[in-house]
């Protein structure tokens, strides 16, 4: 199997990371997206097996029995998201690099597990209350979930200093461009 490199972006819900991975996705052909397995509903538009693999909590637990995961957390109380080590050799074989759209706690599990073969970037909102803005600008979420997404970000926000680089996303098209500047550089690209 040829070893690529893995490229991770966290944040708390609502910062930005997930605009700036499709971004990247669209700007450099050498990046393949990492889809995540979760237990969660499918919100809006998303697709299974390409936004992420909706699989329900058996299957999830099942596959943790197995060590079919790289790493796996309960984010929510109920829900599991992982990343499943036949995701990452299905991009690495494919001859590219990994683009991670992932929670802090398993972009740090990412980064503790593959050192230096990984960019961990944290992607910093301009404040907590733009992040209740945008989070609640979405539509997407009950007013319990929100609640619970905005009590997470504060635990989220802690973990910034122990990724490789904050990224701050005070004005999205910047923080696009120093993401790609960013990824370029670690790719030597």
């Amino acid at each position: 199997m040829a070893k690529g490199k893995l490229i991770i972006f966290s944040a708390p819900s609502g910062a930005g990371k997930t605009t700036i991975v499709h971004y990247l996705l669209n700007r450099m052909p050498e990046l393949s997206f990492s889809i995540s397995a979760t237990t969660r509903e499918s919100r809006g538009v998303e697709e299974n097996l390409k936004d992420y693999y909706f699989i329900t909590k058996e299957e999830f637990l099942h596959k943790i029995a197995k060590k079919e995961f790289v790493e796996f957390e309960e984010v929510y109380s109920g829900t599991f998201y992982g990343t499943l080590r036949s995701e990452i050799e299905r991009i690495w074989n494919a001859g590219k690099h990994v683009i991670f759209d992932i929670d802090v706690q398993g972009g740090l599990r990412l980064k503790k597990k593959f050192e230096d073969d990984a960019l961990a970037i944290f992607v910093q909102p301009p404040s907590k209350e733009v992040l209740i803005e945008r989070l609640s600008g979405r539509g997407t979420d009950s007013p319990e979930k929100l609640k619970e997404r905005i009590a997470k970000a504060d635990t989220e926000l802690a973990f910034a200093p122990q990724f490789d680089v904050l990224l701050p996303n005070d004005d999205l098209t910047t923080a696009c461009q120093e993401a790609e500047r960013l990824v370029r550089s670690f790719l030597n690209l």
